[in-house]
């Protein structure tokens, strides 16, 4: 597909490197000349220099022949014009459009009419919401949905006295006895396709496929300490902080959030009348401590800075609150913060990114195309979602005949309602989903790229 980026920014940047990766035409609009030559140097991507709300601008860009326009520039009001002005050009365009202000955010549903829009896309709001999903289960770091909700990939850290340390994965249904199937394994920065006889070990981190309504019992099962969350201390009044904490308050949590700048706090005060806002240097130990750290069910460090968001989840895990997340939007090596322990990762620009992608991948509708895809084990592993019809190959052949690609599992079928972790005697026919995991140079388009 024909595709315009407005914005090179941090997300314009990933969306340009996933999209052109996977073939489209990409064209970034920018006004700094500096940026745009960075991306086409790194990335197979054509540039045009200039206000992407201006229309001589978008003609330059080709918008006249695009399929889709992503608008993800600083500026919310420059992402609606520019919007405008490209449906108004071309009226089959399809248009995305970042809003990030939250006095915008109860108005999303009314803009996309008014201004052209096919979907608007809010990182913050995203991250806050995968952050409650977190909270919901806190003895995982991360949670992948497929099958509309029904199968997760869920990751989690075998830490010292776990049950499951020095256990072979043949044996690993008999301990926590319920179906799932590890189907990667990330230890010392490598990711590993693990088989019947891989011997788990202690700092391991196993990424988990199962249905969801199975996924208390895996902890309970595992022995891992689980909590209600009733009280959390956030520190940073940013955006993601706001819709947060307003979103927690709502479900009856005691919130305290604390914030450095004196002027945002009254502000959110008058904004979140229900939330204690406290105004401090949560840099200084002091001051977590003075509030109440060690009784807190979870810590979320929300600051605009990387460094200072680590440093406050150190403080946490060394004072033993039971579940810490991390906010990191810039840092992008996480291999050099992996033994840090700095418990659930949350990056805001992967999020919204997955999801712009997601969009791209439904408006192509290929057959056998990945429906869903999400990276795991630090980018180097993905699981794919894929609808499989009459045409499929091995379509109601047993898994066990079949020839599989080197480093890719099958580890997920979905049928109407039912999911199935799946065995050598498992097959699926027309109309499942198939969640599939490639890892090394797996590279997995197509559904048929899975085979051998």
């Amino acid at each position: 597909m024909r595709i315009l980026i407005a914005g090179d920014g941090k997300l314009g940047e990933t969306l340009a490197r996933q999209l052109s990766m996977e073939k489209h035409e990409v064209t970034l609009v920018d006004i700094n000349s500096a940026t745009l030559e960075y991306s086409v140097n790194r990335y197979d991507v054509m540039a045009v220099q200039g206000n992407c709300a201006a229309m001589d601008v978008l003609l330059e860009a080709g918008v006249q022949n695009a399929n889709l326009l992503i608008a993800v520039t600083g500026s919310d009001e420059a992402n609606l014009l520019c919007c405008t002005t490209a449906h108004w050009i071309n009226s089959n365009l399809h248009t995305i459009a970042r809003i990030r202000n939250p006095e915008y955010n109860e108005q999303a549903y009314l803009m996309r009419d008014a201004f052209a829009i096919s979907m608007t896309v809010n990182p913050d709001q995203q991250a806050a919401t995968e952050i409650e999903r977190l909270l919901k289960y806190p003895g995982f770091l991360k949670r992948d949905t497929f099958a509309k909700g029904r199968m997760e990939i869920v990751e989690l850290r075998l830490e010292a006295g776990n049950k499951l340390c020095n256990v072979p994965l043949n044996n690993l249904n008999n301990i926590i006895k319920c179906k799932v199937l590890v189907c990667a394994v990330l230890r010392d920065g490598n990711a590993i396709t693990p088989s019947g006889n891989f011997v788990l070990k202690e700092g391991d981190r196993l990424f988990v496929t199962a249905s969801t309504d199975t996924l208390s019992i895996l902890l309970k099962n595992l022995g891992v300490i689980t909590h209600r969350v009733s009280r959390v201390m956030i520190v940073g009044g940013g955006k993601i902080g706001y819709y947060l904490a307003d979103s927690l308050q709502k479900s009856h949590i005691d919130v305290q959030l604390i914030e450095s700048n004196e002027e945002k706090c009254v502000s959110l005060a008058n904004l979140l009348p229900g939330i204690n806002v406290i105004h401090g240097d949560a840099s200084e130990q002091a001051i977590l401590e003075s509030e109440g750290l060690q009784s807190t069910s979870a810590l979320i460090a929300l600051t605009g800075l990387d460094e200072l968001n680590m440093v406050i989840a150190l403080y946490g895990k060394r004072a033993n609150v039971p579940q810490v997340i991390t906010k990191m939007s810039r840092i992008e090596d996480t291999s050099v913060i992996d033994n840090l322990s700095l418990g659930s990762v949350i990056n805001p620009r992967n999020l919204c990114c997955n999801t712009i992608v997601r969009y791209v991948r439904a408006m192509q509708n290929q057959v056998g195309a990945a429906i869903t895809v999400h990276s795991i084990a630090d980018g180097k592993a993905e699981a794919s979602e894929f609808l499989i019809d009459e045409n499929t190959p091995h379509c109601g052949e047993p898994l066990k005949s079949l020839k599989l690609r080197d480093n890719v599992l099958i580890v997920g079928i979905n049928r109407g309602n039912h999911t199935e972790i799946p065995n050598g005697d498992s097959v699926f026919h027309a109309g499942d989903s198939v969640v599939v995991v490639s890892g090394g140079n797996a590279v997995i388009g197509h559904f048929s790229d899975i085979f051998a």
